[in-house]
């Protein structure tokens, strides 16, 4: 299946390679950048990423290591991962250690075994290592997969946050394993309720790994056993059992892995690669009609002398400064409403630390201490992560809001530009248009597609606000509450949130801010898109000119041909899109 979705891409990307070199025939080097840069290098660069997630002892190193097909890393009666290992293709066994400083550091294959809890020998700068990031010649890998190895996620550790609230979400597909011989654990539950299940419900596989210690009438009593209790949780769980360790020891037919790809092969190329493709068949699309109109332009060009090509180009170029100052009042307004959301946002984060501040001491008072001690840390952890929920939602709403008045205050300068340069170049050209897949394309359209936009934003900022909060209220409260005194919460409390209020409050700026970029390059390049284009082509029809009648003649048969060859690339693109979608007509873009 991942060959055939593999092959779909690779005919993509050549149908991009026409579209191409048609941009650079008709003259117009700014779509070309955009075809080869933007649109074949995203393509190019996309992986699908596997989050592999279980609780300690649960076999996830033996099971990655089964997917790879080898005992590549290291697995022993008690270690565990460590530190999460990011593993990538690669022609010969590669490692290198990412800090959390941002620095990195290649260290020798072999020394993988040194990120491993369990271990004499200690890894190097342990408290210090962001992740692990590993390249292996496995054959898996070579389909353009990533494959997330991750520590136990019963570890109250900053790991831990990474995975629930970095890679989780940036995944493809979740794979969480559970022990054949401990089956739906209550902490378990717990972690796919409150970390899991709202932000990846729909690309979780269940994975019963050491089946191979039950008896096969006990296996299907434990299968029966796991989907009972997973519906509770997930209206339709997908779960499989495997035997990691048959599979490496060659009874490929006995470890049930085959079946567990297979799935997985299907589930990558259908449901999330189809989303990918279309997107990119969309994007396609787009830039055929603004090559068609930077086309229309060059062939009126052709029928002007060289002065009247001169004149219009500077008609042109004087529209565009006045279209630059339009563009600058948009910018200027998403800024405005930017600032905006972030003053009220920090505002609500203030008065959300102050209120939870002014009620700890009253609650400590009331509780005991036992409770105090085994409750506290989840509770404000709780508490922080259902503000930051409701408060994210609130953001992104804003946002969304923002992006589709500025999207359609863009389109509207786009019809009355239209209008001028029809006036400049003719009557009946073509109007240009401007088309919200541009944008959504820049966001993020993978998720857009199965979501709206306010909530992958909320989803996008909410991991990012968790990621920072939660290992602060866990490092304060979940080690020394333990041994202190009622006032000693009291003390203990207030300054965990703070604290973590104080890293939540920049990050939250920065995601907006990134948002605003986001929208601020479309609304720059949707505003000077069609008029480049037109200048470029322009001057394309001038150089013709100037070499004479014979030039312009051919040049005028060539326009006839390209705009045969846009059309039927346009038809080509819109039937091999439809083809993704064989039972339904393809998703709005």
């Amino acid at each position: 299946m991942l060959d055939e979705f593999n092959d779909k891409r690779q005919a993509v990307l050549d149908t991009l390679k026409d579209l191409s070199a048609l941009c650079s025939a008709v003259g117009s080097p700014t779509v070309v950048r955009r075809v080869d840069h933007d649109l074949a290098g995203k393509l190019r660069a996309n992986r699908f990423n596997l989050v592999v997630v279980g609780e300690f002892n649960h076999g996830k190193t033996t099971f990655v290591n089964a997917l790879l097909g080898g005992d590549i890393l290291p697995v022993g009666v008690t270690p565990t991962t460590a530190v999460i290992h990011e593993i990538n293709h690669a022609d010969a066994p590669t490692a290198r250690v990412v800090y959390e400083s941002g620095e990195t550091r290649d260290v020798a294959f072999d020394d993988v075994r040194f990120f491993a809890i369990g271990n004499e020998t200690p890894s190097p700068d342990p408290g210090a290592v962001r992740h692990l990031e590993i390249g292996y010649p496995a054959e898996l890998l070579r389909h353009q997969i990533s494959l997330v190895d991750t520590p136990g996620v019963n570890d109250l550790s900053l790991q831990r946050a990474d995975i629930t609230y970095k890679y989780i979400p940036q995944s493809d597909a979740v794979l969480f394993l559970l022990d054949a011989g401990q089956l739906v654990k209550e902490s378990e539950r717990v972690f796919l309720q409150q970390k899991l299940l709202g932000q990846s419900r729909d690309k979780i596989i269940f994975v019963v790994t050491k089946r191979d210690i039950l008896e096969p009438p006990e296996l299907e009593e434990a299968m029966r056993y796991v989907h009972d209790q997973l519906r509770k949780l997930v209206d339709n769980p997908r779960v499989f059992s495997v035997s990691a360790q048959q599979a490496l020891e060659g009874q490929r037919n006995d470890s049930g892995m085959d079946d567990l790809l297979a799935y997985l092969t299907h589930f990558l190329s259908e449901e999330r690669g189809r989303i990918l493709l279309d997107n990119a068949y969309g994007e396609a699309l787009h830039l055929c009609g603004l090559l068609g109109k930077g086309l229309d332009a060059k062939r009126r060009g052709l029928e002007m002398s060289v002065e009247e090509i001169d004149r219009r180009i500077r008609t042109i170029e004087a529209d565009l400064v006045s279209q630059a100052r339009t563009t600058e009042q948009r910018r200027a307004a998403v800024r405005e409403e930017v600032a905006a959301i972030k003053a009220w946002s920090r505002r609500d984060l203030d008065r959300f630390v102050d209120d939870v501040c002014a009620q700890i001491p009253g609650m400590v008072d009331k509780a005991e201490v036992r409770e105090l001690k085994a409750h506290l840390g989840p509770f404000l952890e709780k508490t922080l992560r259902d503000w930051a929920a409701a408060e994210t939602r609130e953001i992104a709403v804003a946002l969304e809001t923002l992006a589709e008045k500025t999207i359609a205050l863009v389109r509207e300068d786009a019809r009355e530009s239209g209008k001028r340069l029809a006036d400049v170049l003719g009557g009946d050209l073509r109007t240009p248009s401007i088309e919200i897949d541009t944008f959504v394309y820049d966001v993020g359209v993978a998720a857009l597609a199965t979501v709206g936009l306010g909530v992958f934003f909320a989803n996008w900022m909410l991991g990012g606000v968790l990621m920072l909060a939660a290992p602060v209220l866990a490092v304060i409260m979940h080690g020394k509450v333990q041994t202190e005194t009622r006032a000693r919460a009291k003390e203990l409390a207030p300054v965990a949130m703070r604290e973590a209020a104080a890293r939540i409050a920049p990050k939250l700026e920065e995601m907006i801010e990134a948002f605003a970029q986001r929208l601020d390059a479309w609304v720059v390049s949707a505003s000077e898109d069609v008029y480049h284009e037109v200048i470029e082509v322009l001057q394309a029809a001038r150089t013709q000119r100037e070499r004479g009648e014979a030039a312009r003649a051919l040049a005028a048969s060539d326009c006839q041909k390209h705009e045969g060859a846009i059309n039927a690339l346009q038809d080509k693109l819109t039937s091999m899109r439809a083809a993704l979608w064989p039972d339904a007509s393809s998703p709005d873009p």
